[in-house]
């Protein structure tokens, strides 16, 4: 095989290769986006609509569905414009290789509990509260729009900021590593129609977060103290201490962690 021909192969590679990776983050974006969701649904049956009238000779349904497959694209653009813009912009804010800080064990158990004795506070007080907590997808668009902390992550700053009455109490935390980047944040709110009525502005702005990005996000509810946390394009509502604790745990470790820990322990099994 001459060098043209392995050069032939290597190109191929890295074109399907980029393919794969624009369908990827995509197709990750669109999951987290409810209306994103439903296009894709509607197009999909379109499609299926359209096989099937072709496979049965319906005419005149397949007529309607080639002016709609014709013009579809551009409808679907002007229509869902502010839904394709926030796909488009998810994908801008998302690291290829991770921006945010990797936590040691000791770094992750310092910020669990800073958190949570802020959480206990709280809860007990009835203090409402948004604390979100960023991932792999940046949050500078809201981090620009806030009031900027730079501060290692306290329980005590955390209650000072969100004590009632003060400047900044109705906004939200961000959390980047084991820092307080910023306070007063607004978010986007849910727009999802399942979601229940009873629920106020902060649980709709938590799962806004969580729908838009792949953050954390806390909140504490300031009529009855109910905490829940907003993560992965789903709400868990009124969880206890425990169930809080335990999750946000869960959510904070490296999904890699436990291969690596497999591989200790082969590697120990091998040496006995």
């Amino acid at each position: 095989m001459d060098l043209s021909a392995i050069w032939s192969v290597i190109t191929k590679i890295i074109d399907i290769g980029i393919v794969w990776l624009a369908f990827y983050y995509i197709l990750k974006n669109v999951k987290n986006n409810i209306k994103m969701v439903l296009i894709v649904k509607g197009v999909v049956i379109i499609l299926l609509v359209k096989i099937l009238s072709d496979l049965l000779n319906l005419y005149t349904v397949g007529v309607l569905l080639e002016y709609i497959v014709a013009w579809g694209p551009l409808a679907i653009i002007v229509i869902f414009q502010p839904e394709i813009r926030s796909v488009l912009e998810s994908i801008g804010r998302t690291q290829l290789l991770g921006r945010h800080k990797i936590l040691t064990v000791d770094e992750r158990e310092k910020v669990v509990y800073e958190i949570m004795k802020s959480i206990e506070y709280f809860k007990k007080n009835r203090i409402g509260a948004l604390i979100v907590i960023e991932r792999e997808i940046s949050l500078q668009e809201y981090i620009n729009n806030s009031t900027k902390v730079y501060a290692d992550l306290t329980d005590e700053l955390l209650e000072t900021i969100f004590f009632p009455n003060s400047p900044m109490h109705d906004g939200g935390v961000i959390i980047q590593g084991d820092r307080i980047t910023c306070a007063g944040s607004v978010f986007k709110t849910s727009m999802n129609p399942n979601v229940s009525k009873r629920l106020g502005t902060r649980h709709r702005a938590a799962l806004g977060i969580a729908e838009e990005s792949d953050a954390i996000a806390l909140v504490v509810s300031e009529e009855n103290g109910r905490i829940s946390i907003a993560c992965n394009n789903e709400l868990n509502y009124n969880l206890t201490l425990d169930e809080f604790r335990m999750k946000l745990i869960d959510e904070l470790s490296p999904k890699t962690e436990v291969f690596f820990e497999a591989e200790e322990s082969e590697s120990g099994e091998d040496n006995e």
